[in-house]
């Protein structure tokens, strides 16, 4: 067995399932694991530069073929099946002077790229065939349609584009199907309605864009359906305890809450949409359900989160249900 690319599901005894964690921990290996005493945890990946090996994973997407599609700082873009076995690889066209760090899928199913150091937007086929044509951006500035460093990108249901960067002007810019700049709106601050690192984007089920304002260790909300974006509302106090955040890099909803990763406090966290936490998951550490400032994660169709745990250079897989709240842990 290949234990950089294939997980084991042995169920052992606790005292030996903890044993055999720290001899695959030292193999680069995979093992599930219980945390606080109850669920199950898959852990894949290790650090290299081999198949199923990373280098600091910095996003992840679930594609329309459920297959899982990450992105590391060697600006490989490494493609695996749900049980984290490794399928297949292709690097972005240019890295030297720096790795993408965002990804998600457009409406027709195609990868899209934050292409952070290069200023622009790649559009990639399921299979790792780059669309040149529908690239958008590639130049560096403040003018419409240029960009600093991108870092999300998502689209609406009608076509439109949406996409973050940071640096000199942190904003978001908004792009028409085809690509065409529309407007713009942010700013390096922070006021409402301003960002510092806007990390990651999300459209909600009322078509609202929410924006992971990382630096700013909260979240805002906008309305996107009218000719200028109107802030709705923004929530988050700075800080590691329950509640409040430290460098939200990445969000996602499910069943009406909004699940927020968080680098710099090593866990999730789950809120209601009016921000009122009601649950976590996670602490710092390098054992099985602990974490080193995890950068983003995804969840897919049997209700299963993969986090991406970045600095201990692995993917962790466990149930939504485990994020809770620490009295029902």
């Amino acid at each position: 067995m290949n234990l950089g690319s294939t997980p084991s599901r042995t169920h052992i005894a606790a005292f030996w399932l903890g044993f055999l964690a720290l001899v695959l921990g030292a193999m680069g290996g995979c093992v599930p694991a219980g945390l606080d005493g109850e669920g199950e945890i898959l852990i894949y990946g290790k650090r290299g530069l081999g198949d199923a090996q990373f280098q600091k994973p910095r996003a992840i997407a679930l594609g329309p073929n459920n297959l899982l599609y990450v992105i590391d700082m060697t600006a490989r873009i490494q493609v695996f099946d749900l049980d984290g076995n490794f399928l297949r690889s292709w690097r972005t066209p240019e890295y030297k002077v720096g790795k993408p760090c965002g990804l998600e899928f457009s409406n027709d199913g195609m990868l899209m790229v934050a292409d952070t150091h290069y200023y622009r937007v790649l559009f990639y086929s399921l299979d790792g065939e780059l669309d040149e044509s529908r690239t958008i951006g590639g130049v560096n500035g403040t003018g419409p349609g240029e960009f600093g460093f991108v870092t999300d990108v998502v689209q609406d249901a009608e076509g439109n584009y949406y996409i973050s960067e940071y640096g000199d002007y942190d904003r978001i810019q908004k792009f028409d199907a085809d690509g065409n700049f529309i407007y713009e709106w942010g700013g390096h601050g922070e006021e409402p309605g301003e960002f510092l690192r806007p990390q990651d984007l999300a459209i909600d089920e009322q078509g609202q864009l929410w924006v992971a304002d990382a630096s700013n260790h909260r979240i805002q909300v906008f309305d996107i359906s009218g000719d200028k974006q109107k802030l709705v509302r923004t929530w988050g106090a700075p800080g590691r305890e329950y509640g409040q955040m430290n460098f939200p890099y990445d969000l996602f909803f499910h069943d009406g809450h909004v699940f927020v990763c968080e680098f710099g406090a090593h866990r999730i966290q789950k809120f209601t949409l009016d921000g009122e936490v009601v649950g976590s998951w996670g602490q710092a550490g390098r054992e099985e359900g602990q974490l080193q400032q995890p950068w983003a994660m995804c969840i897919d169709q049997e209700a299963r989160i993969h986090l991406l745990d970045t600095y201990n250079q692995r993917i962790q897989r466990f149930d939504v249900s485990q994020v809770k709240a620490p009295s029902a842990k």
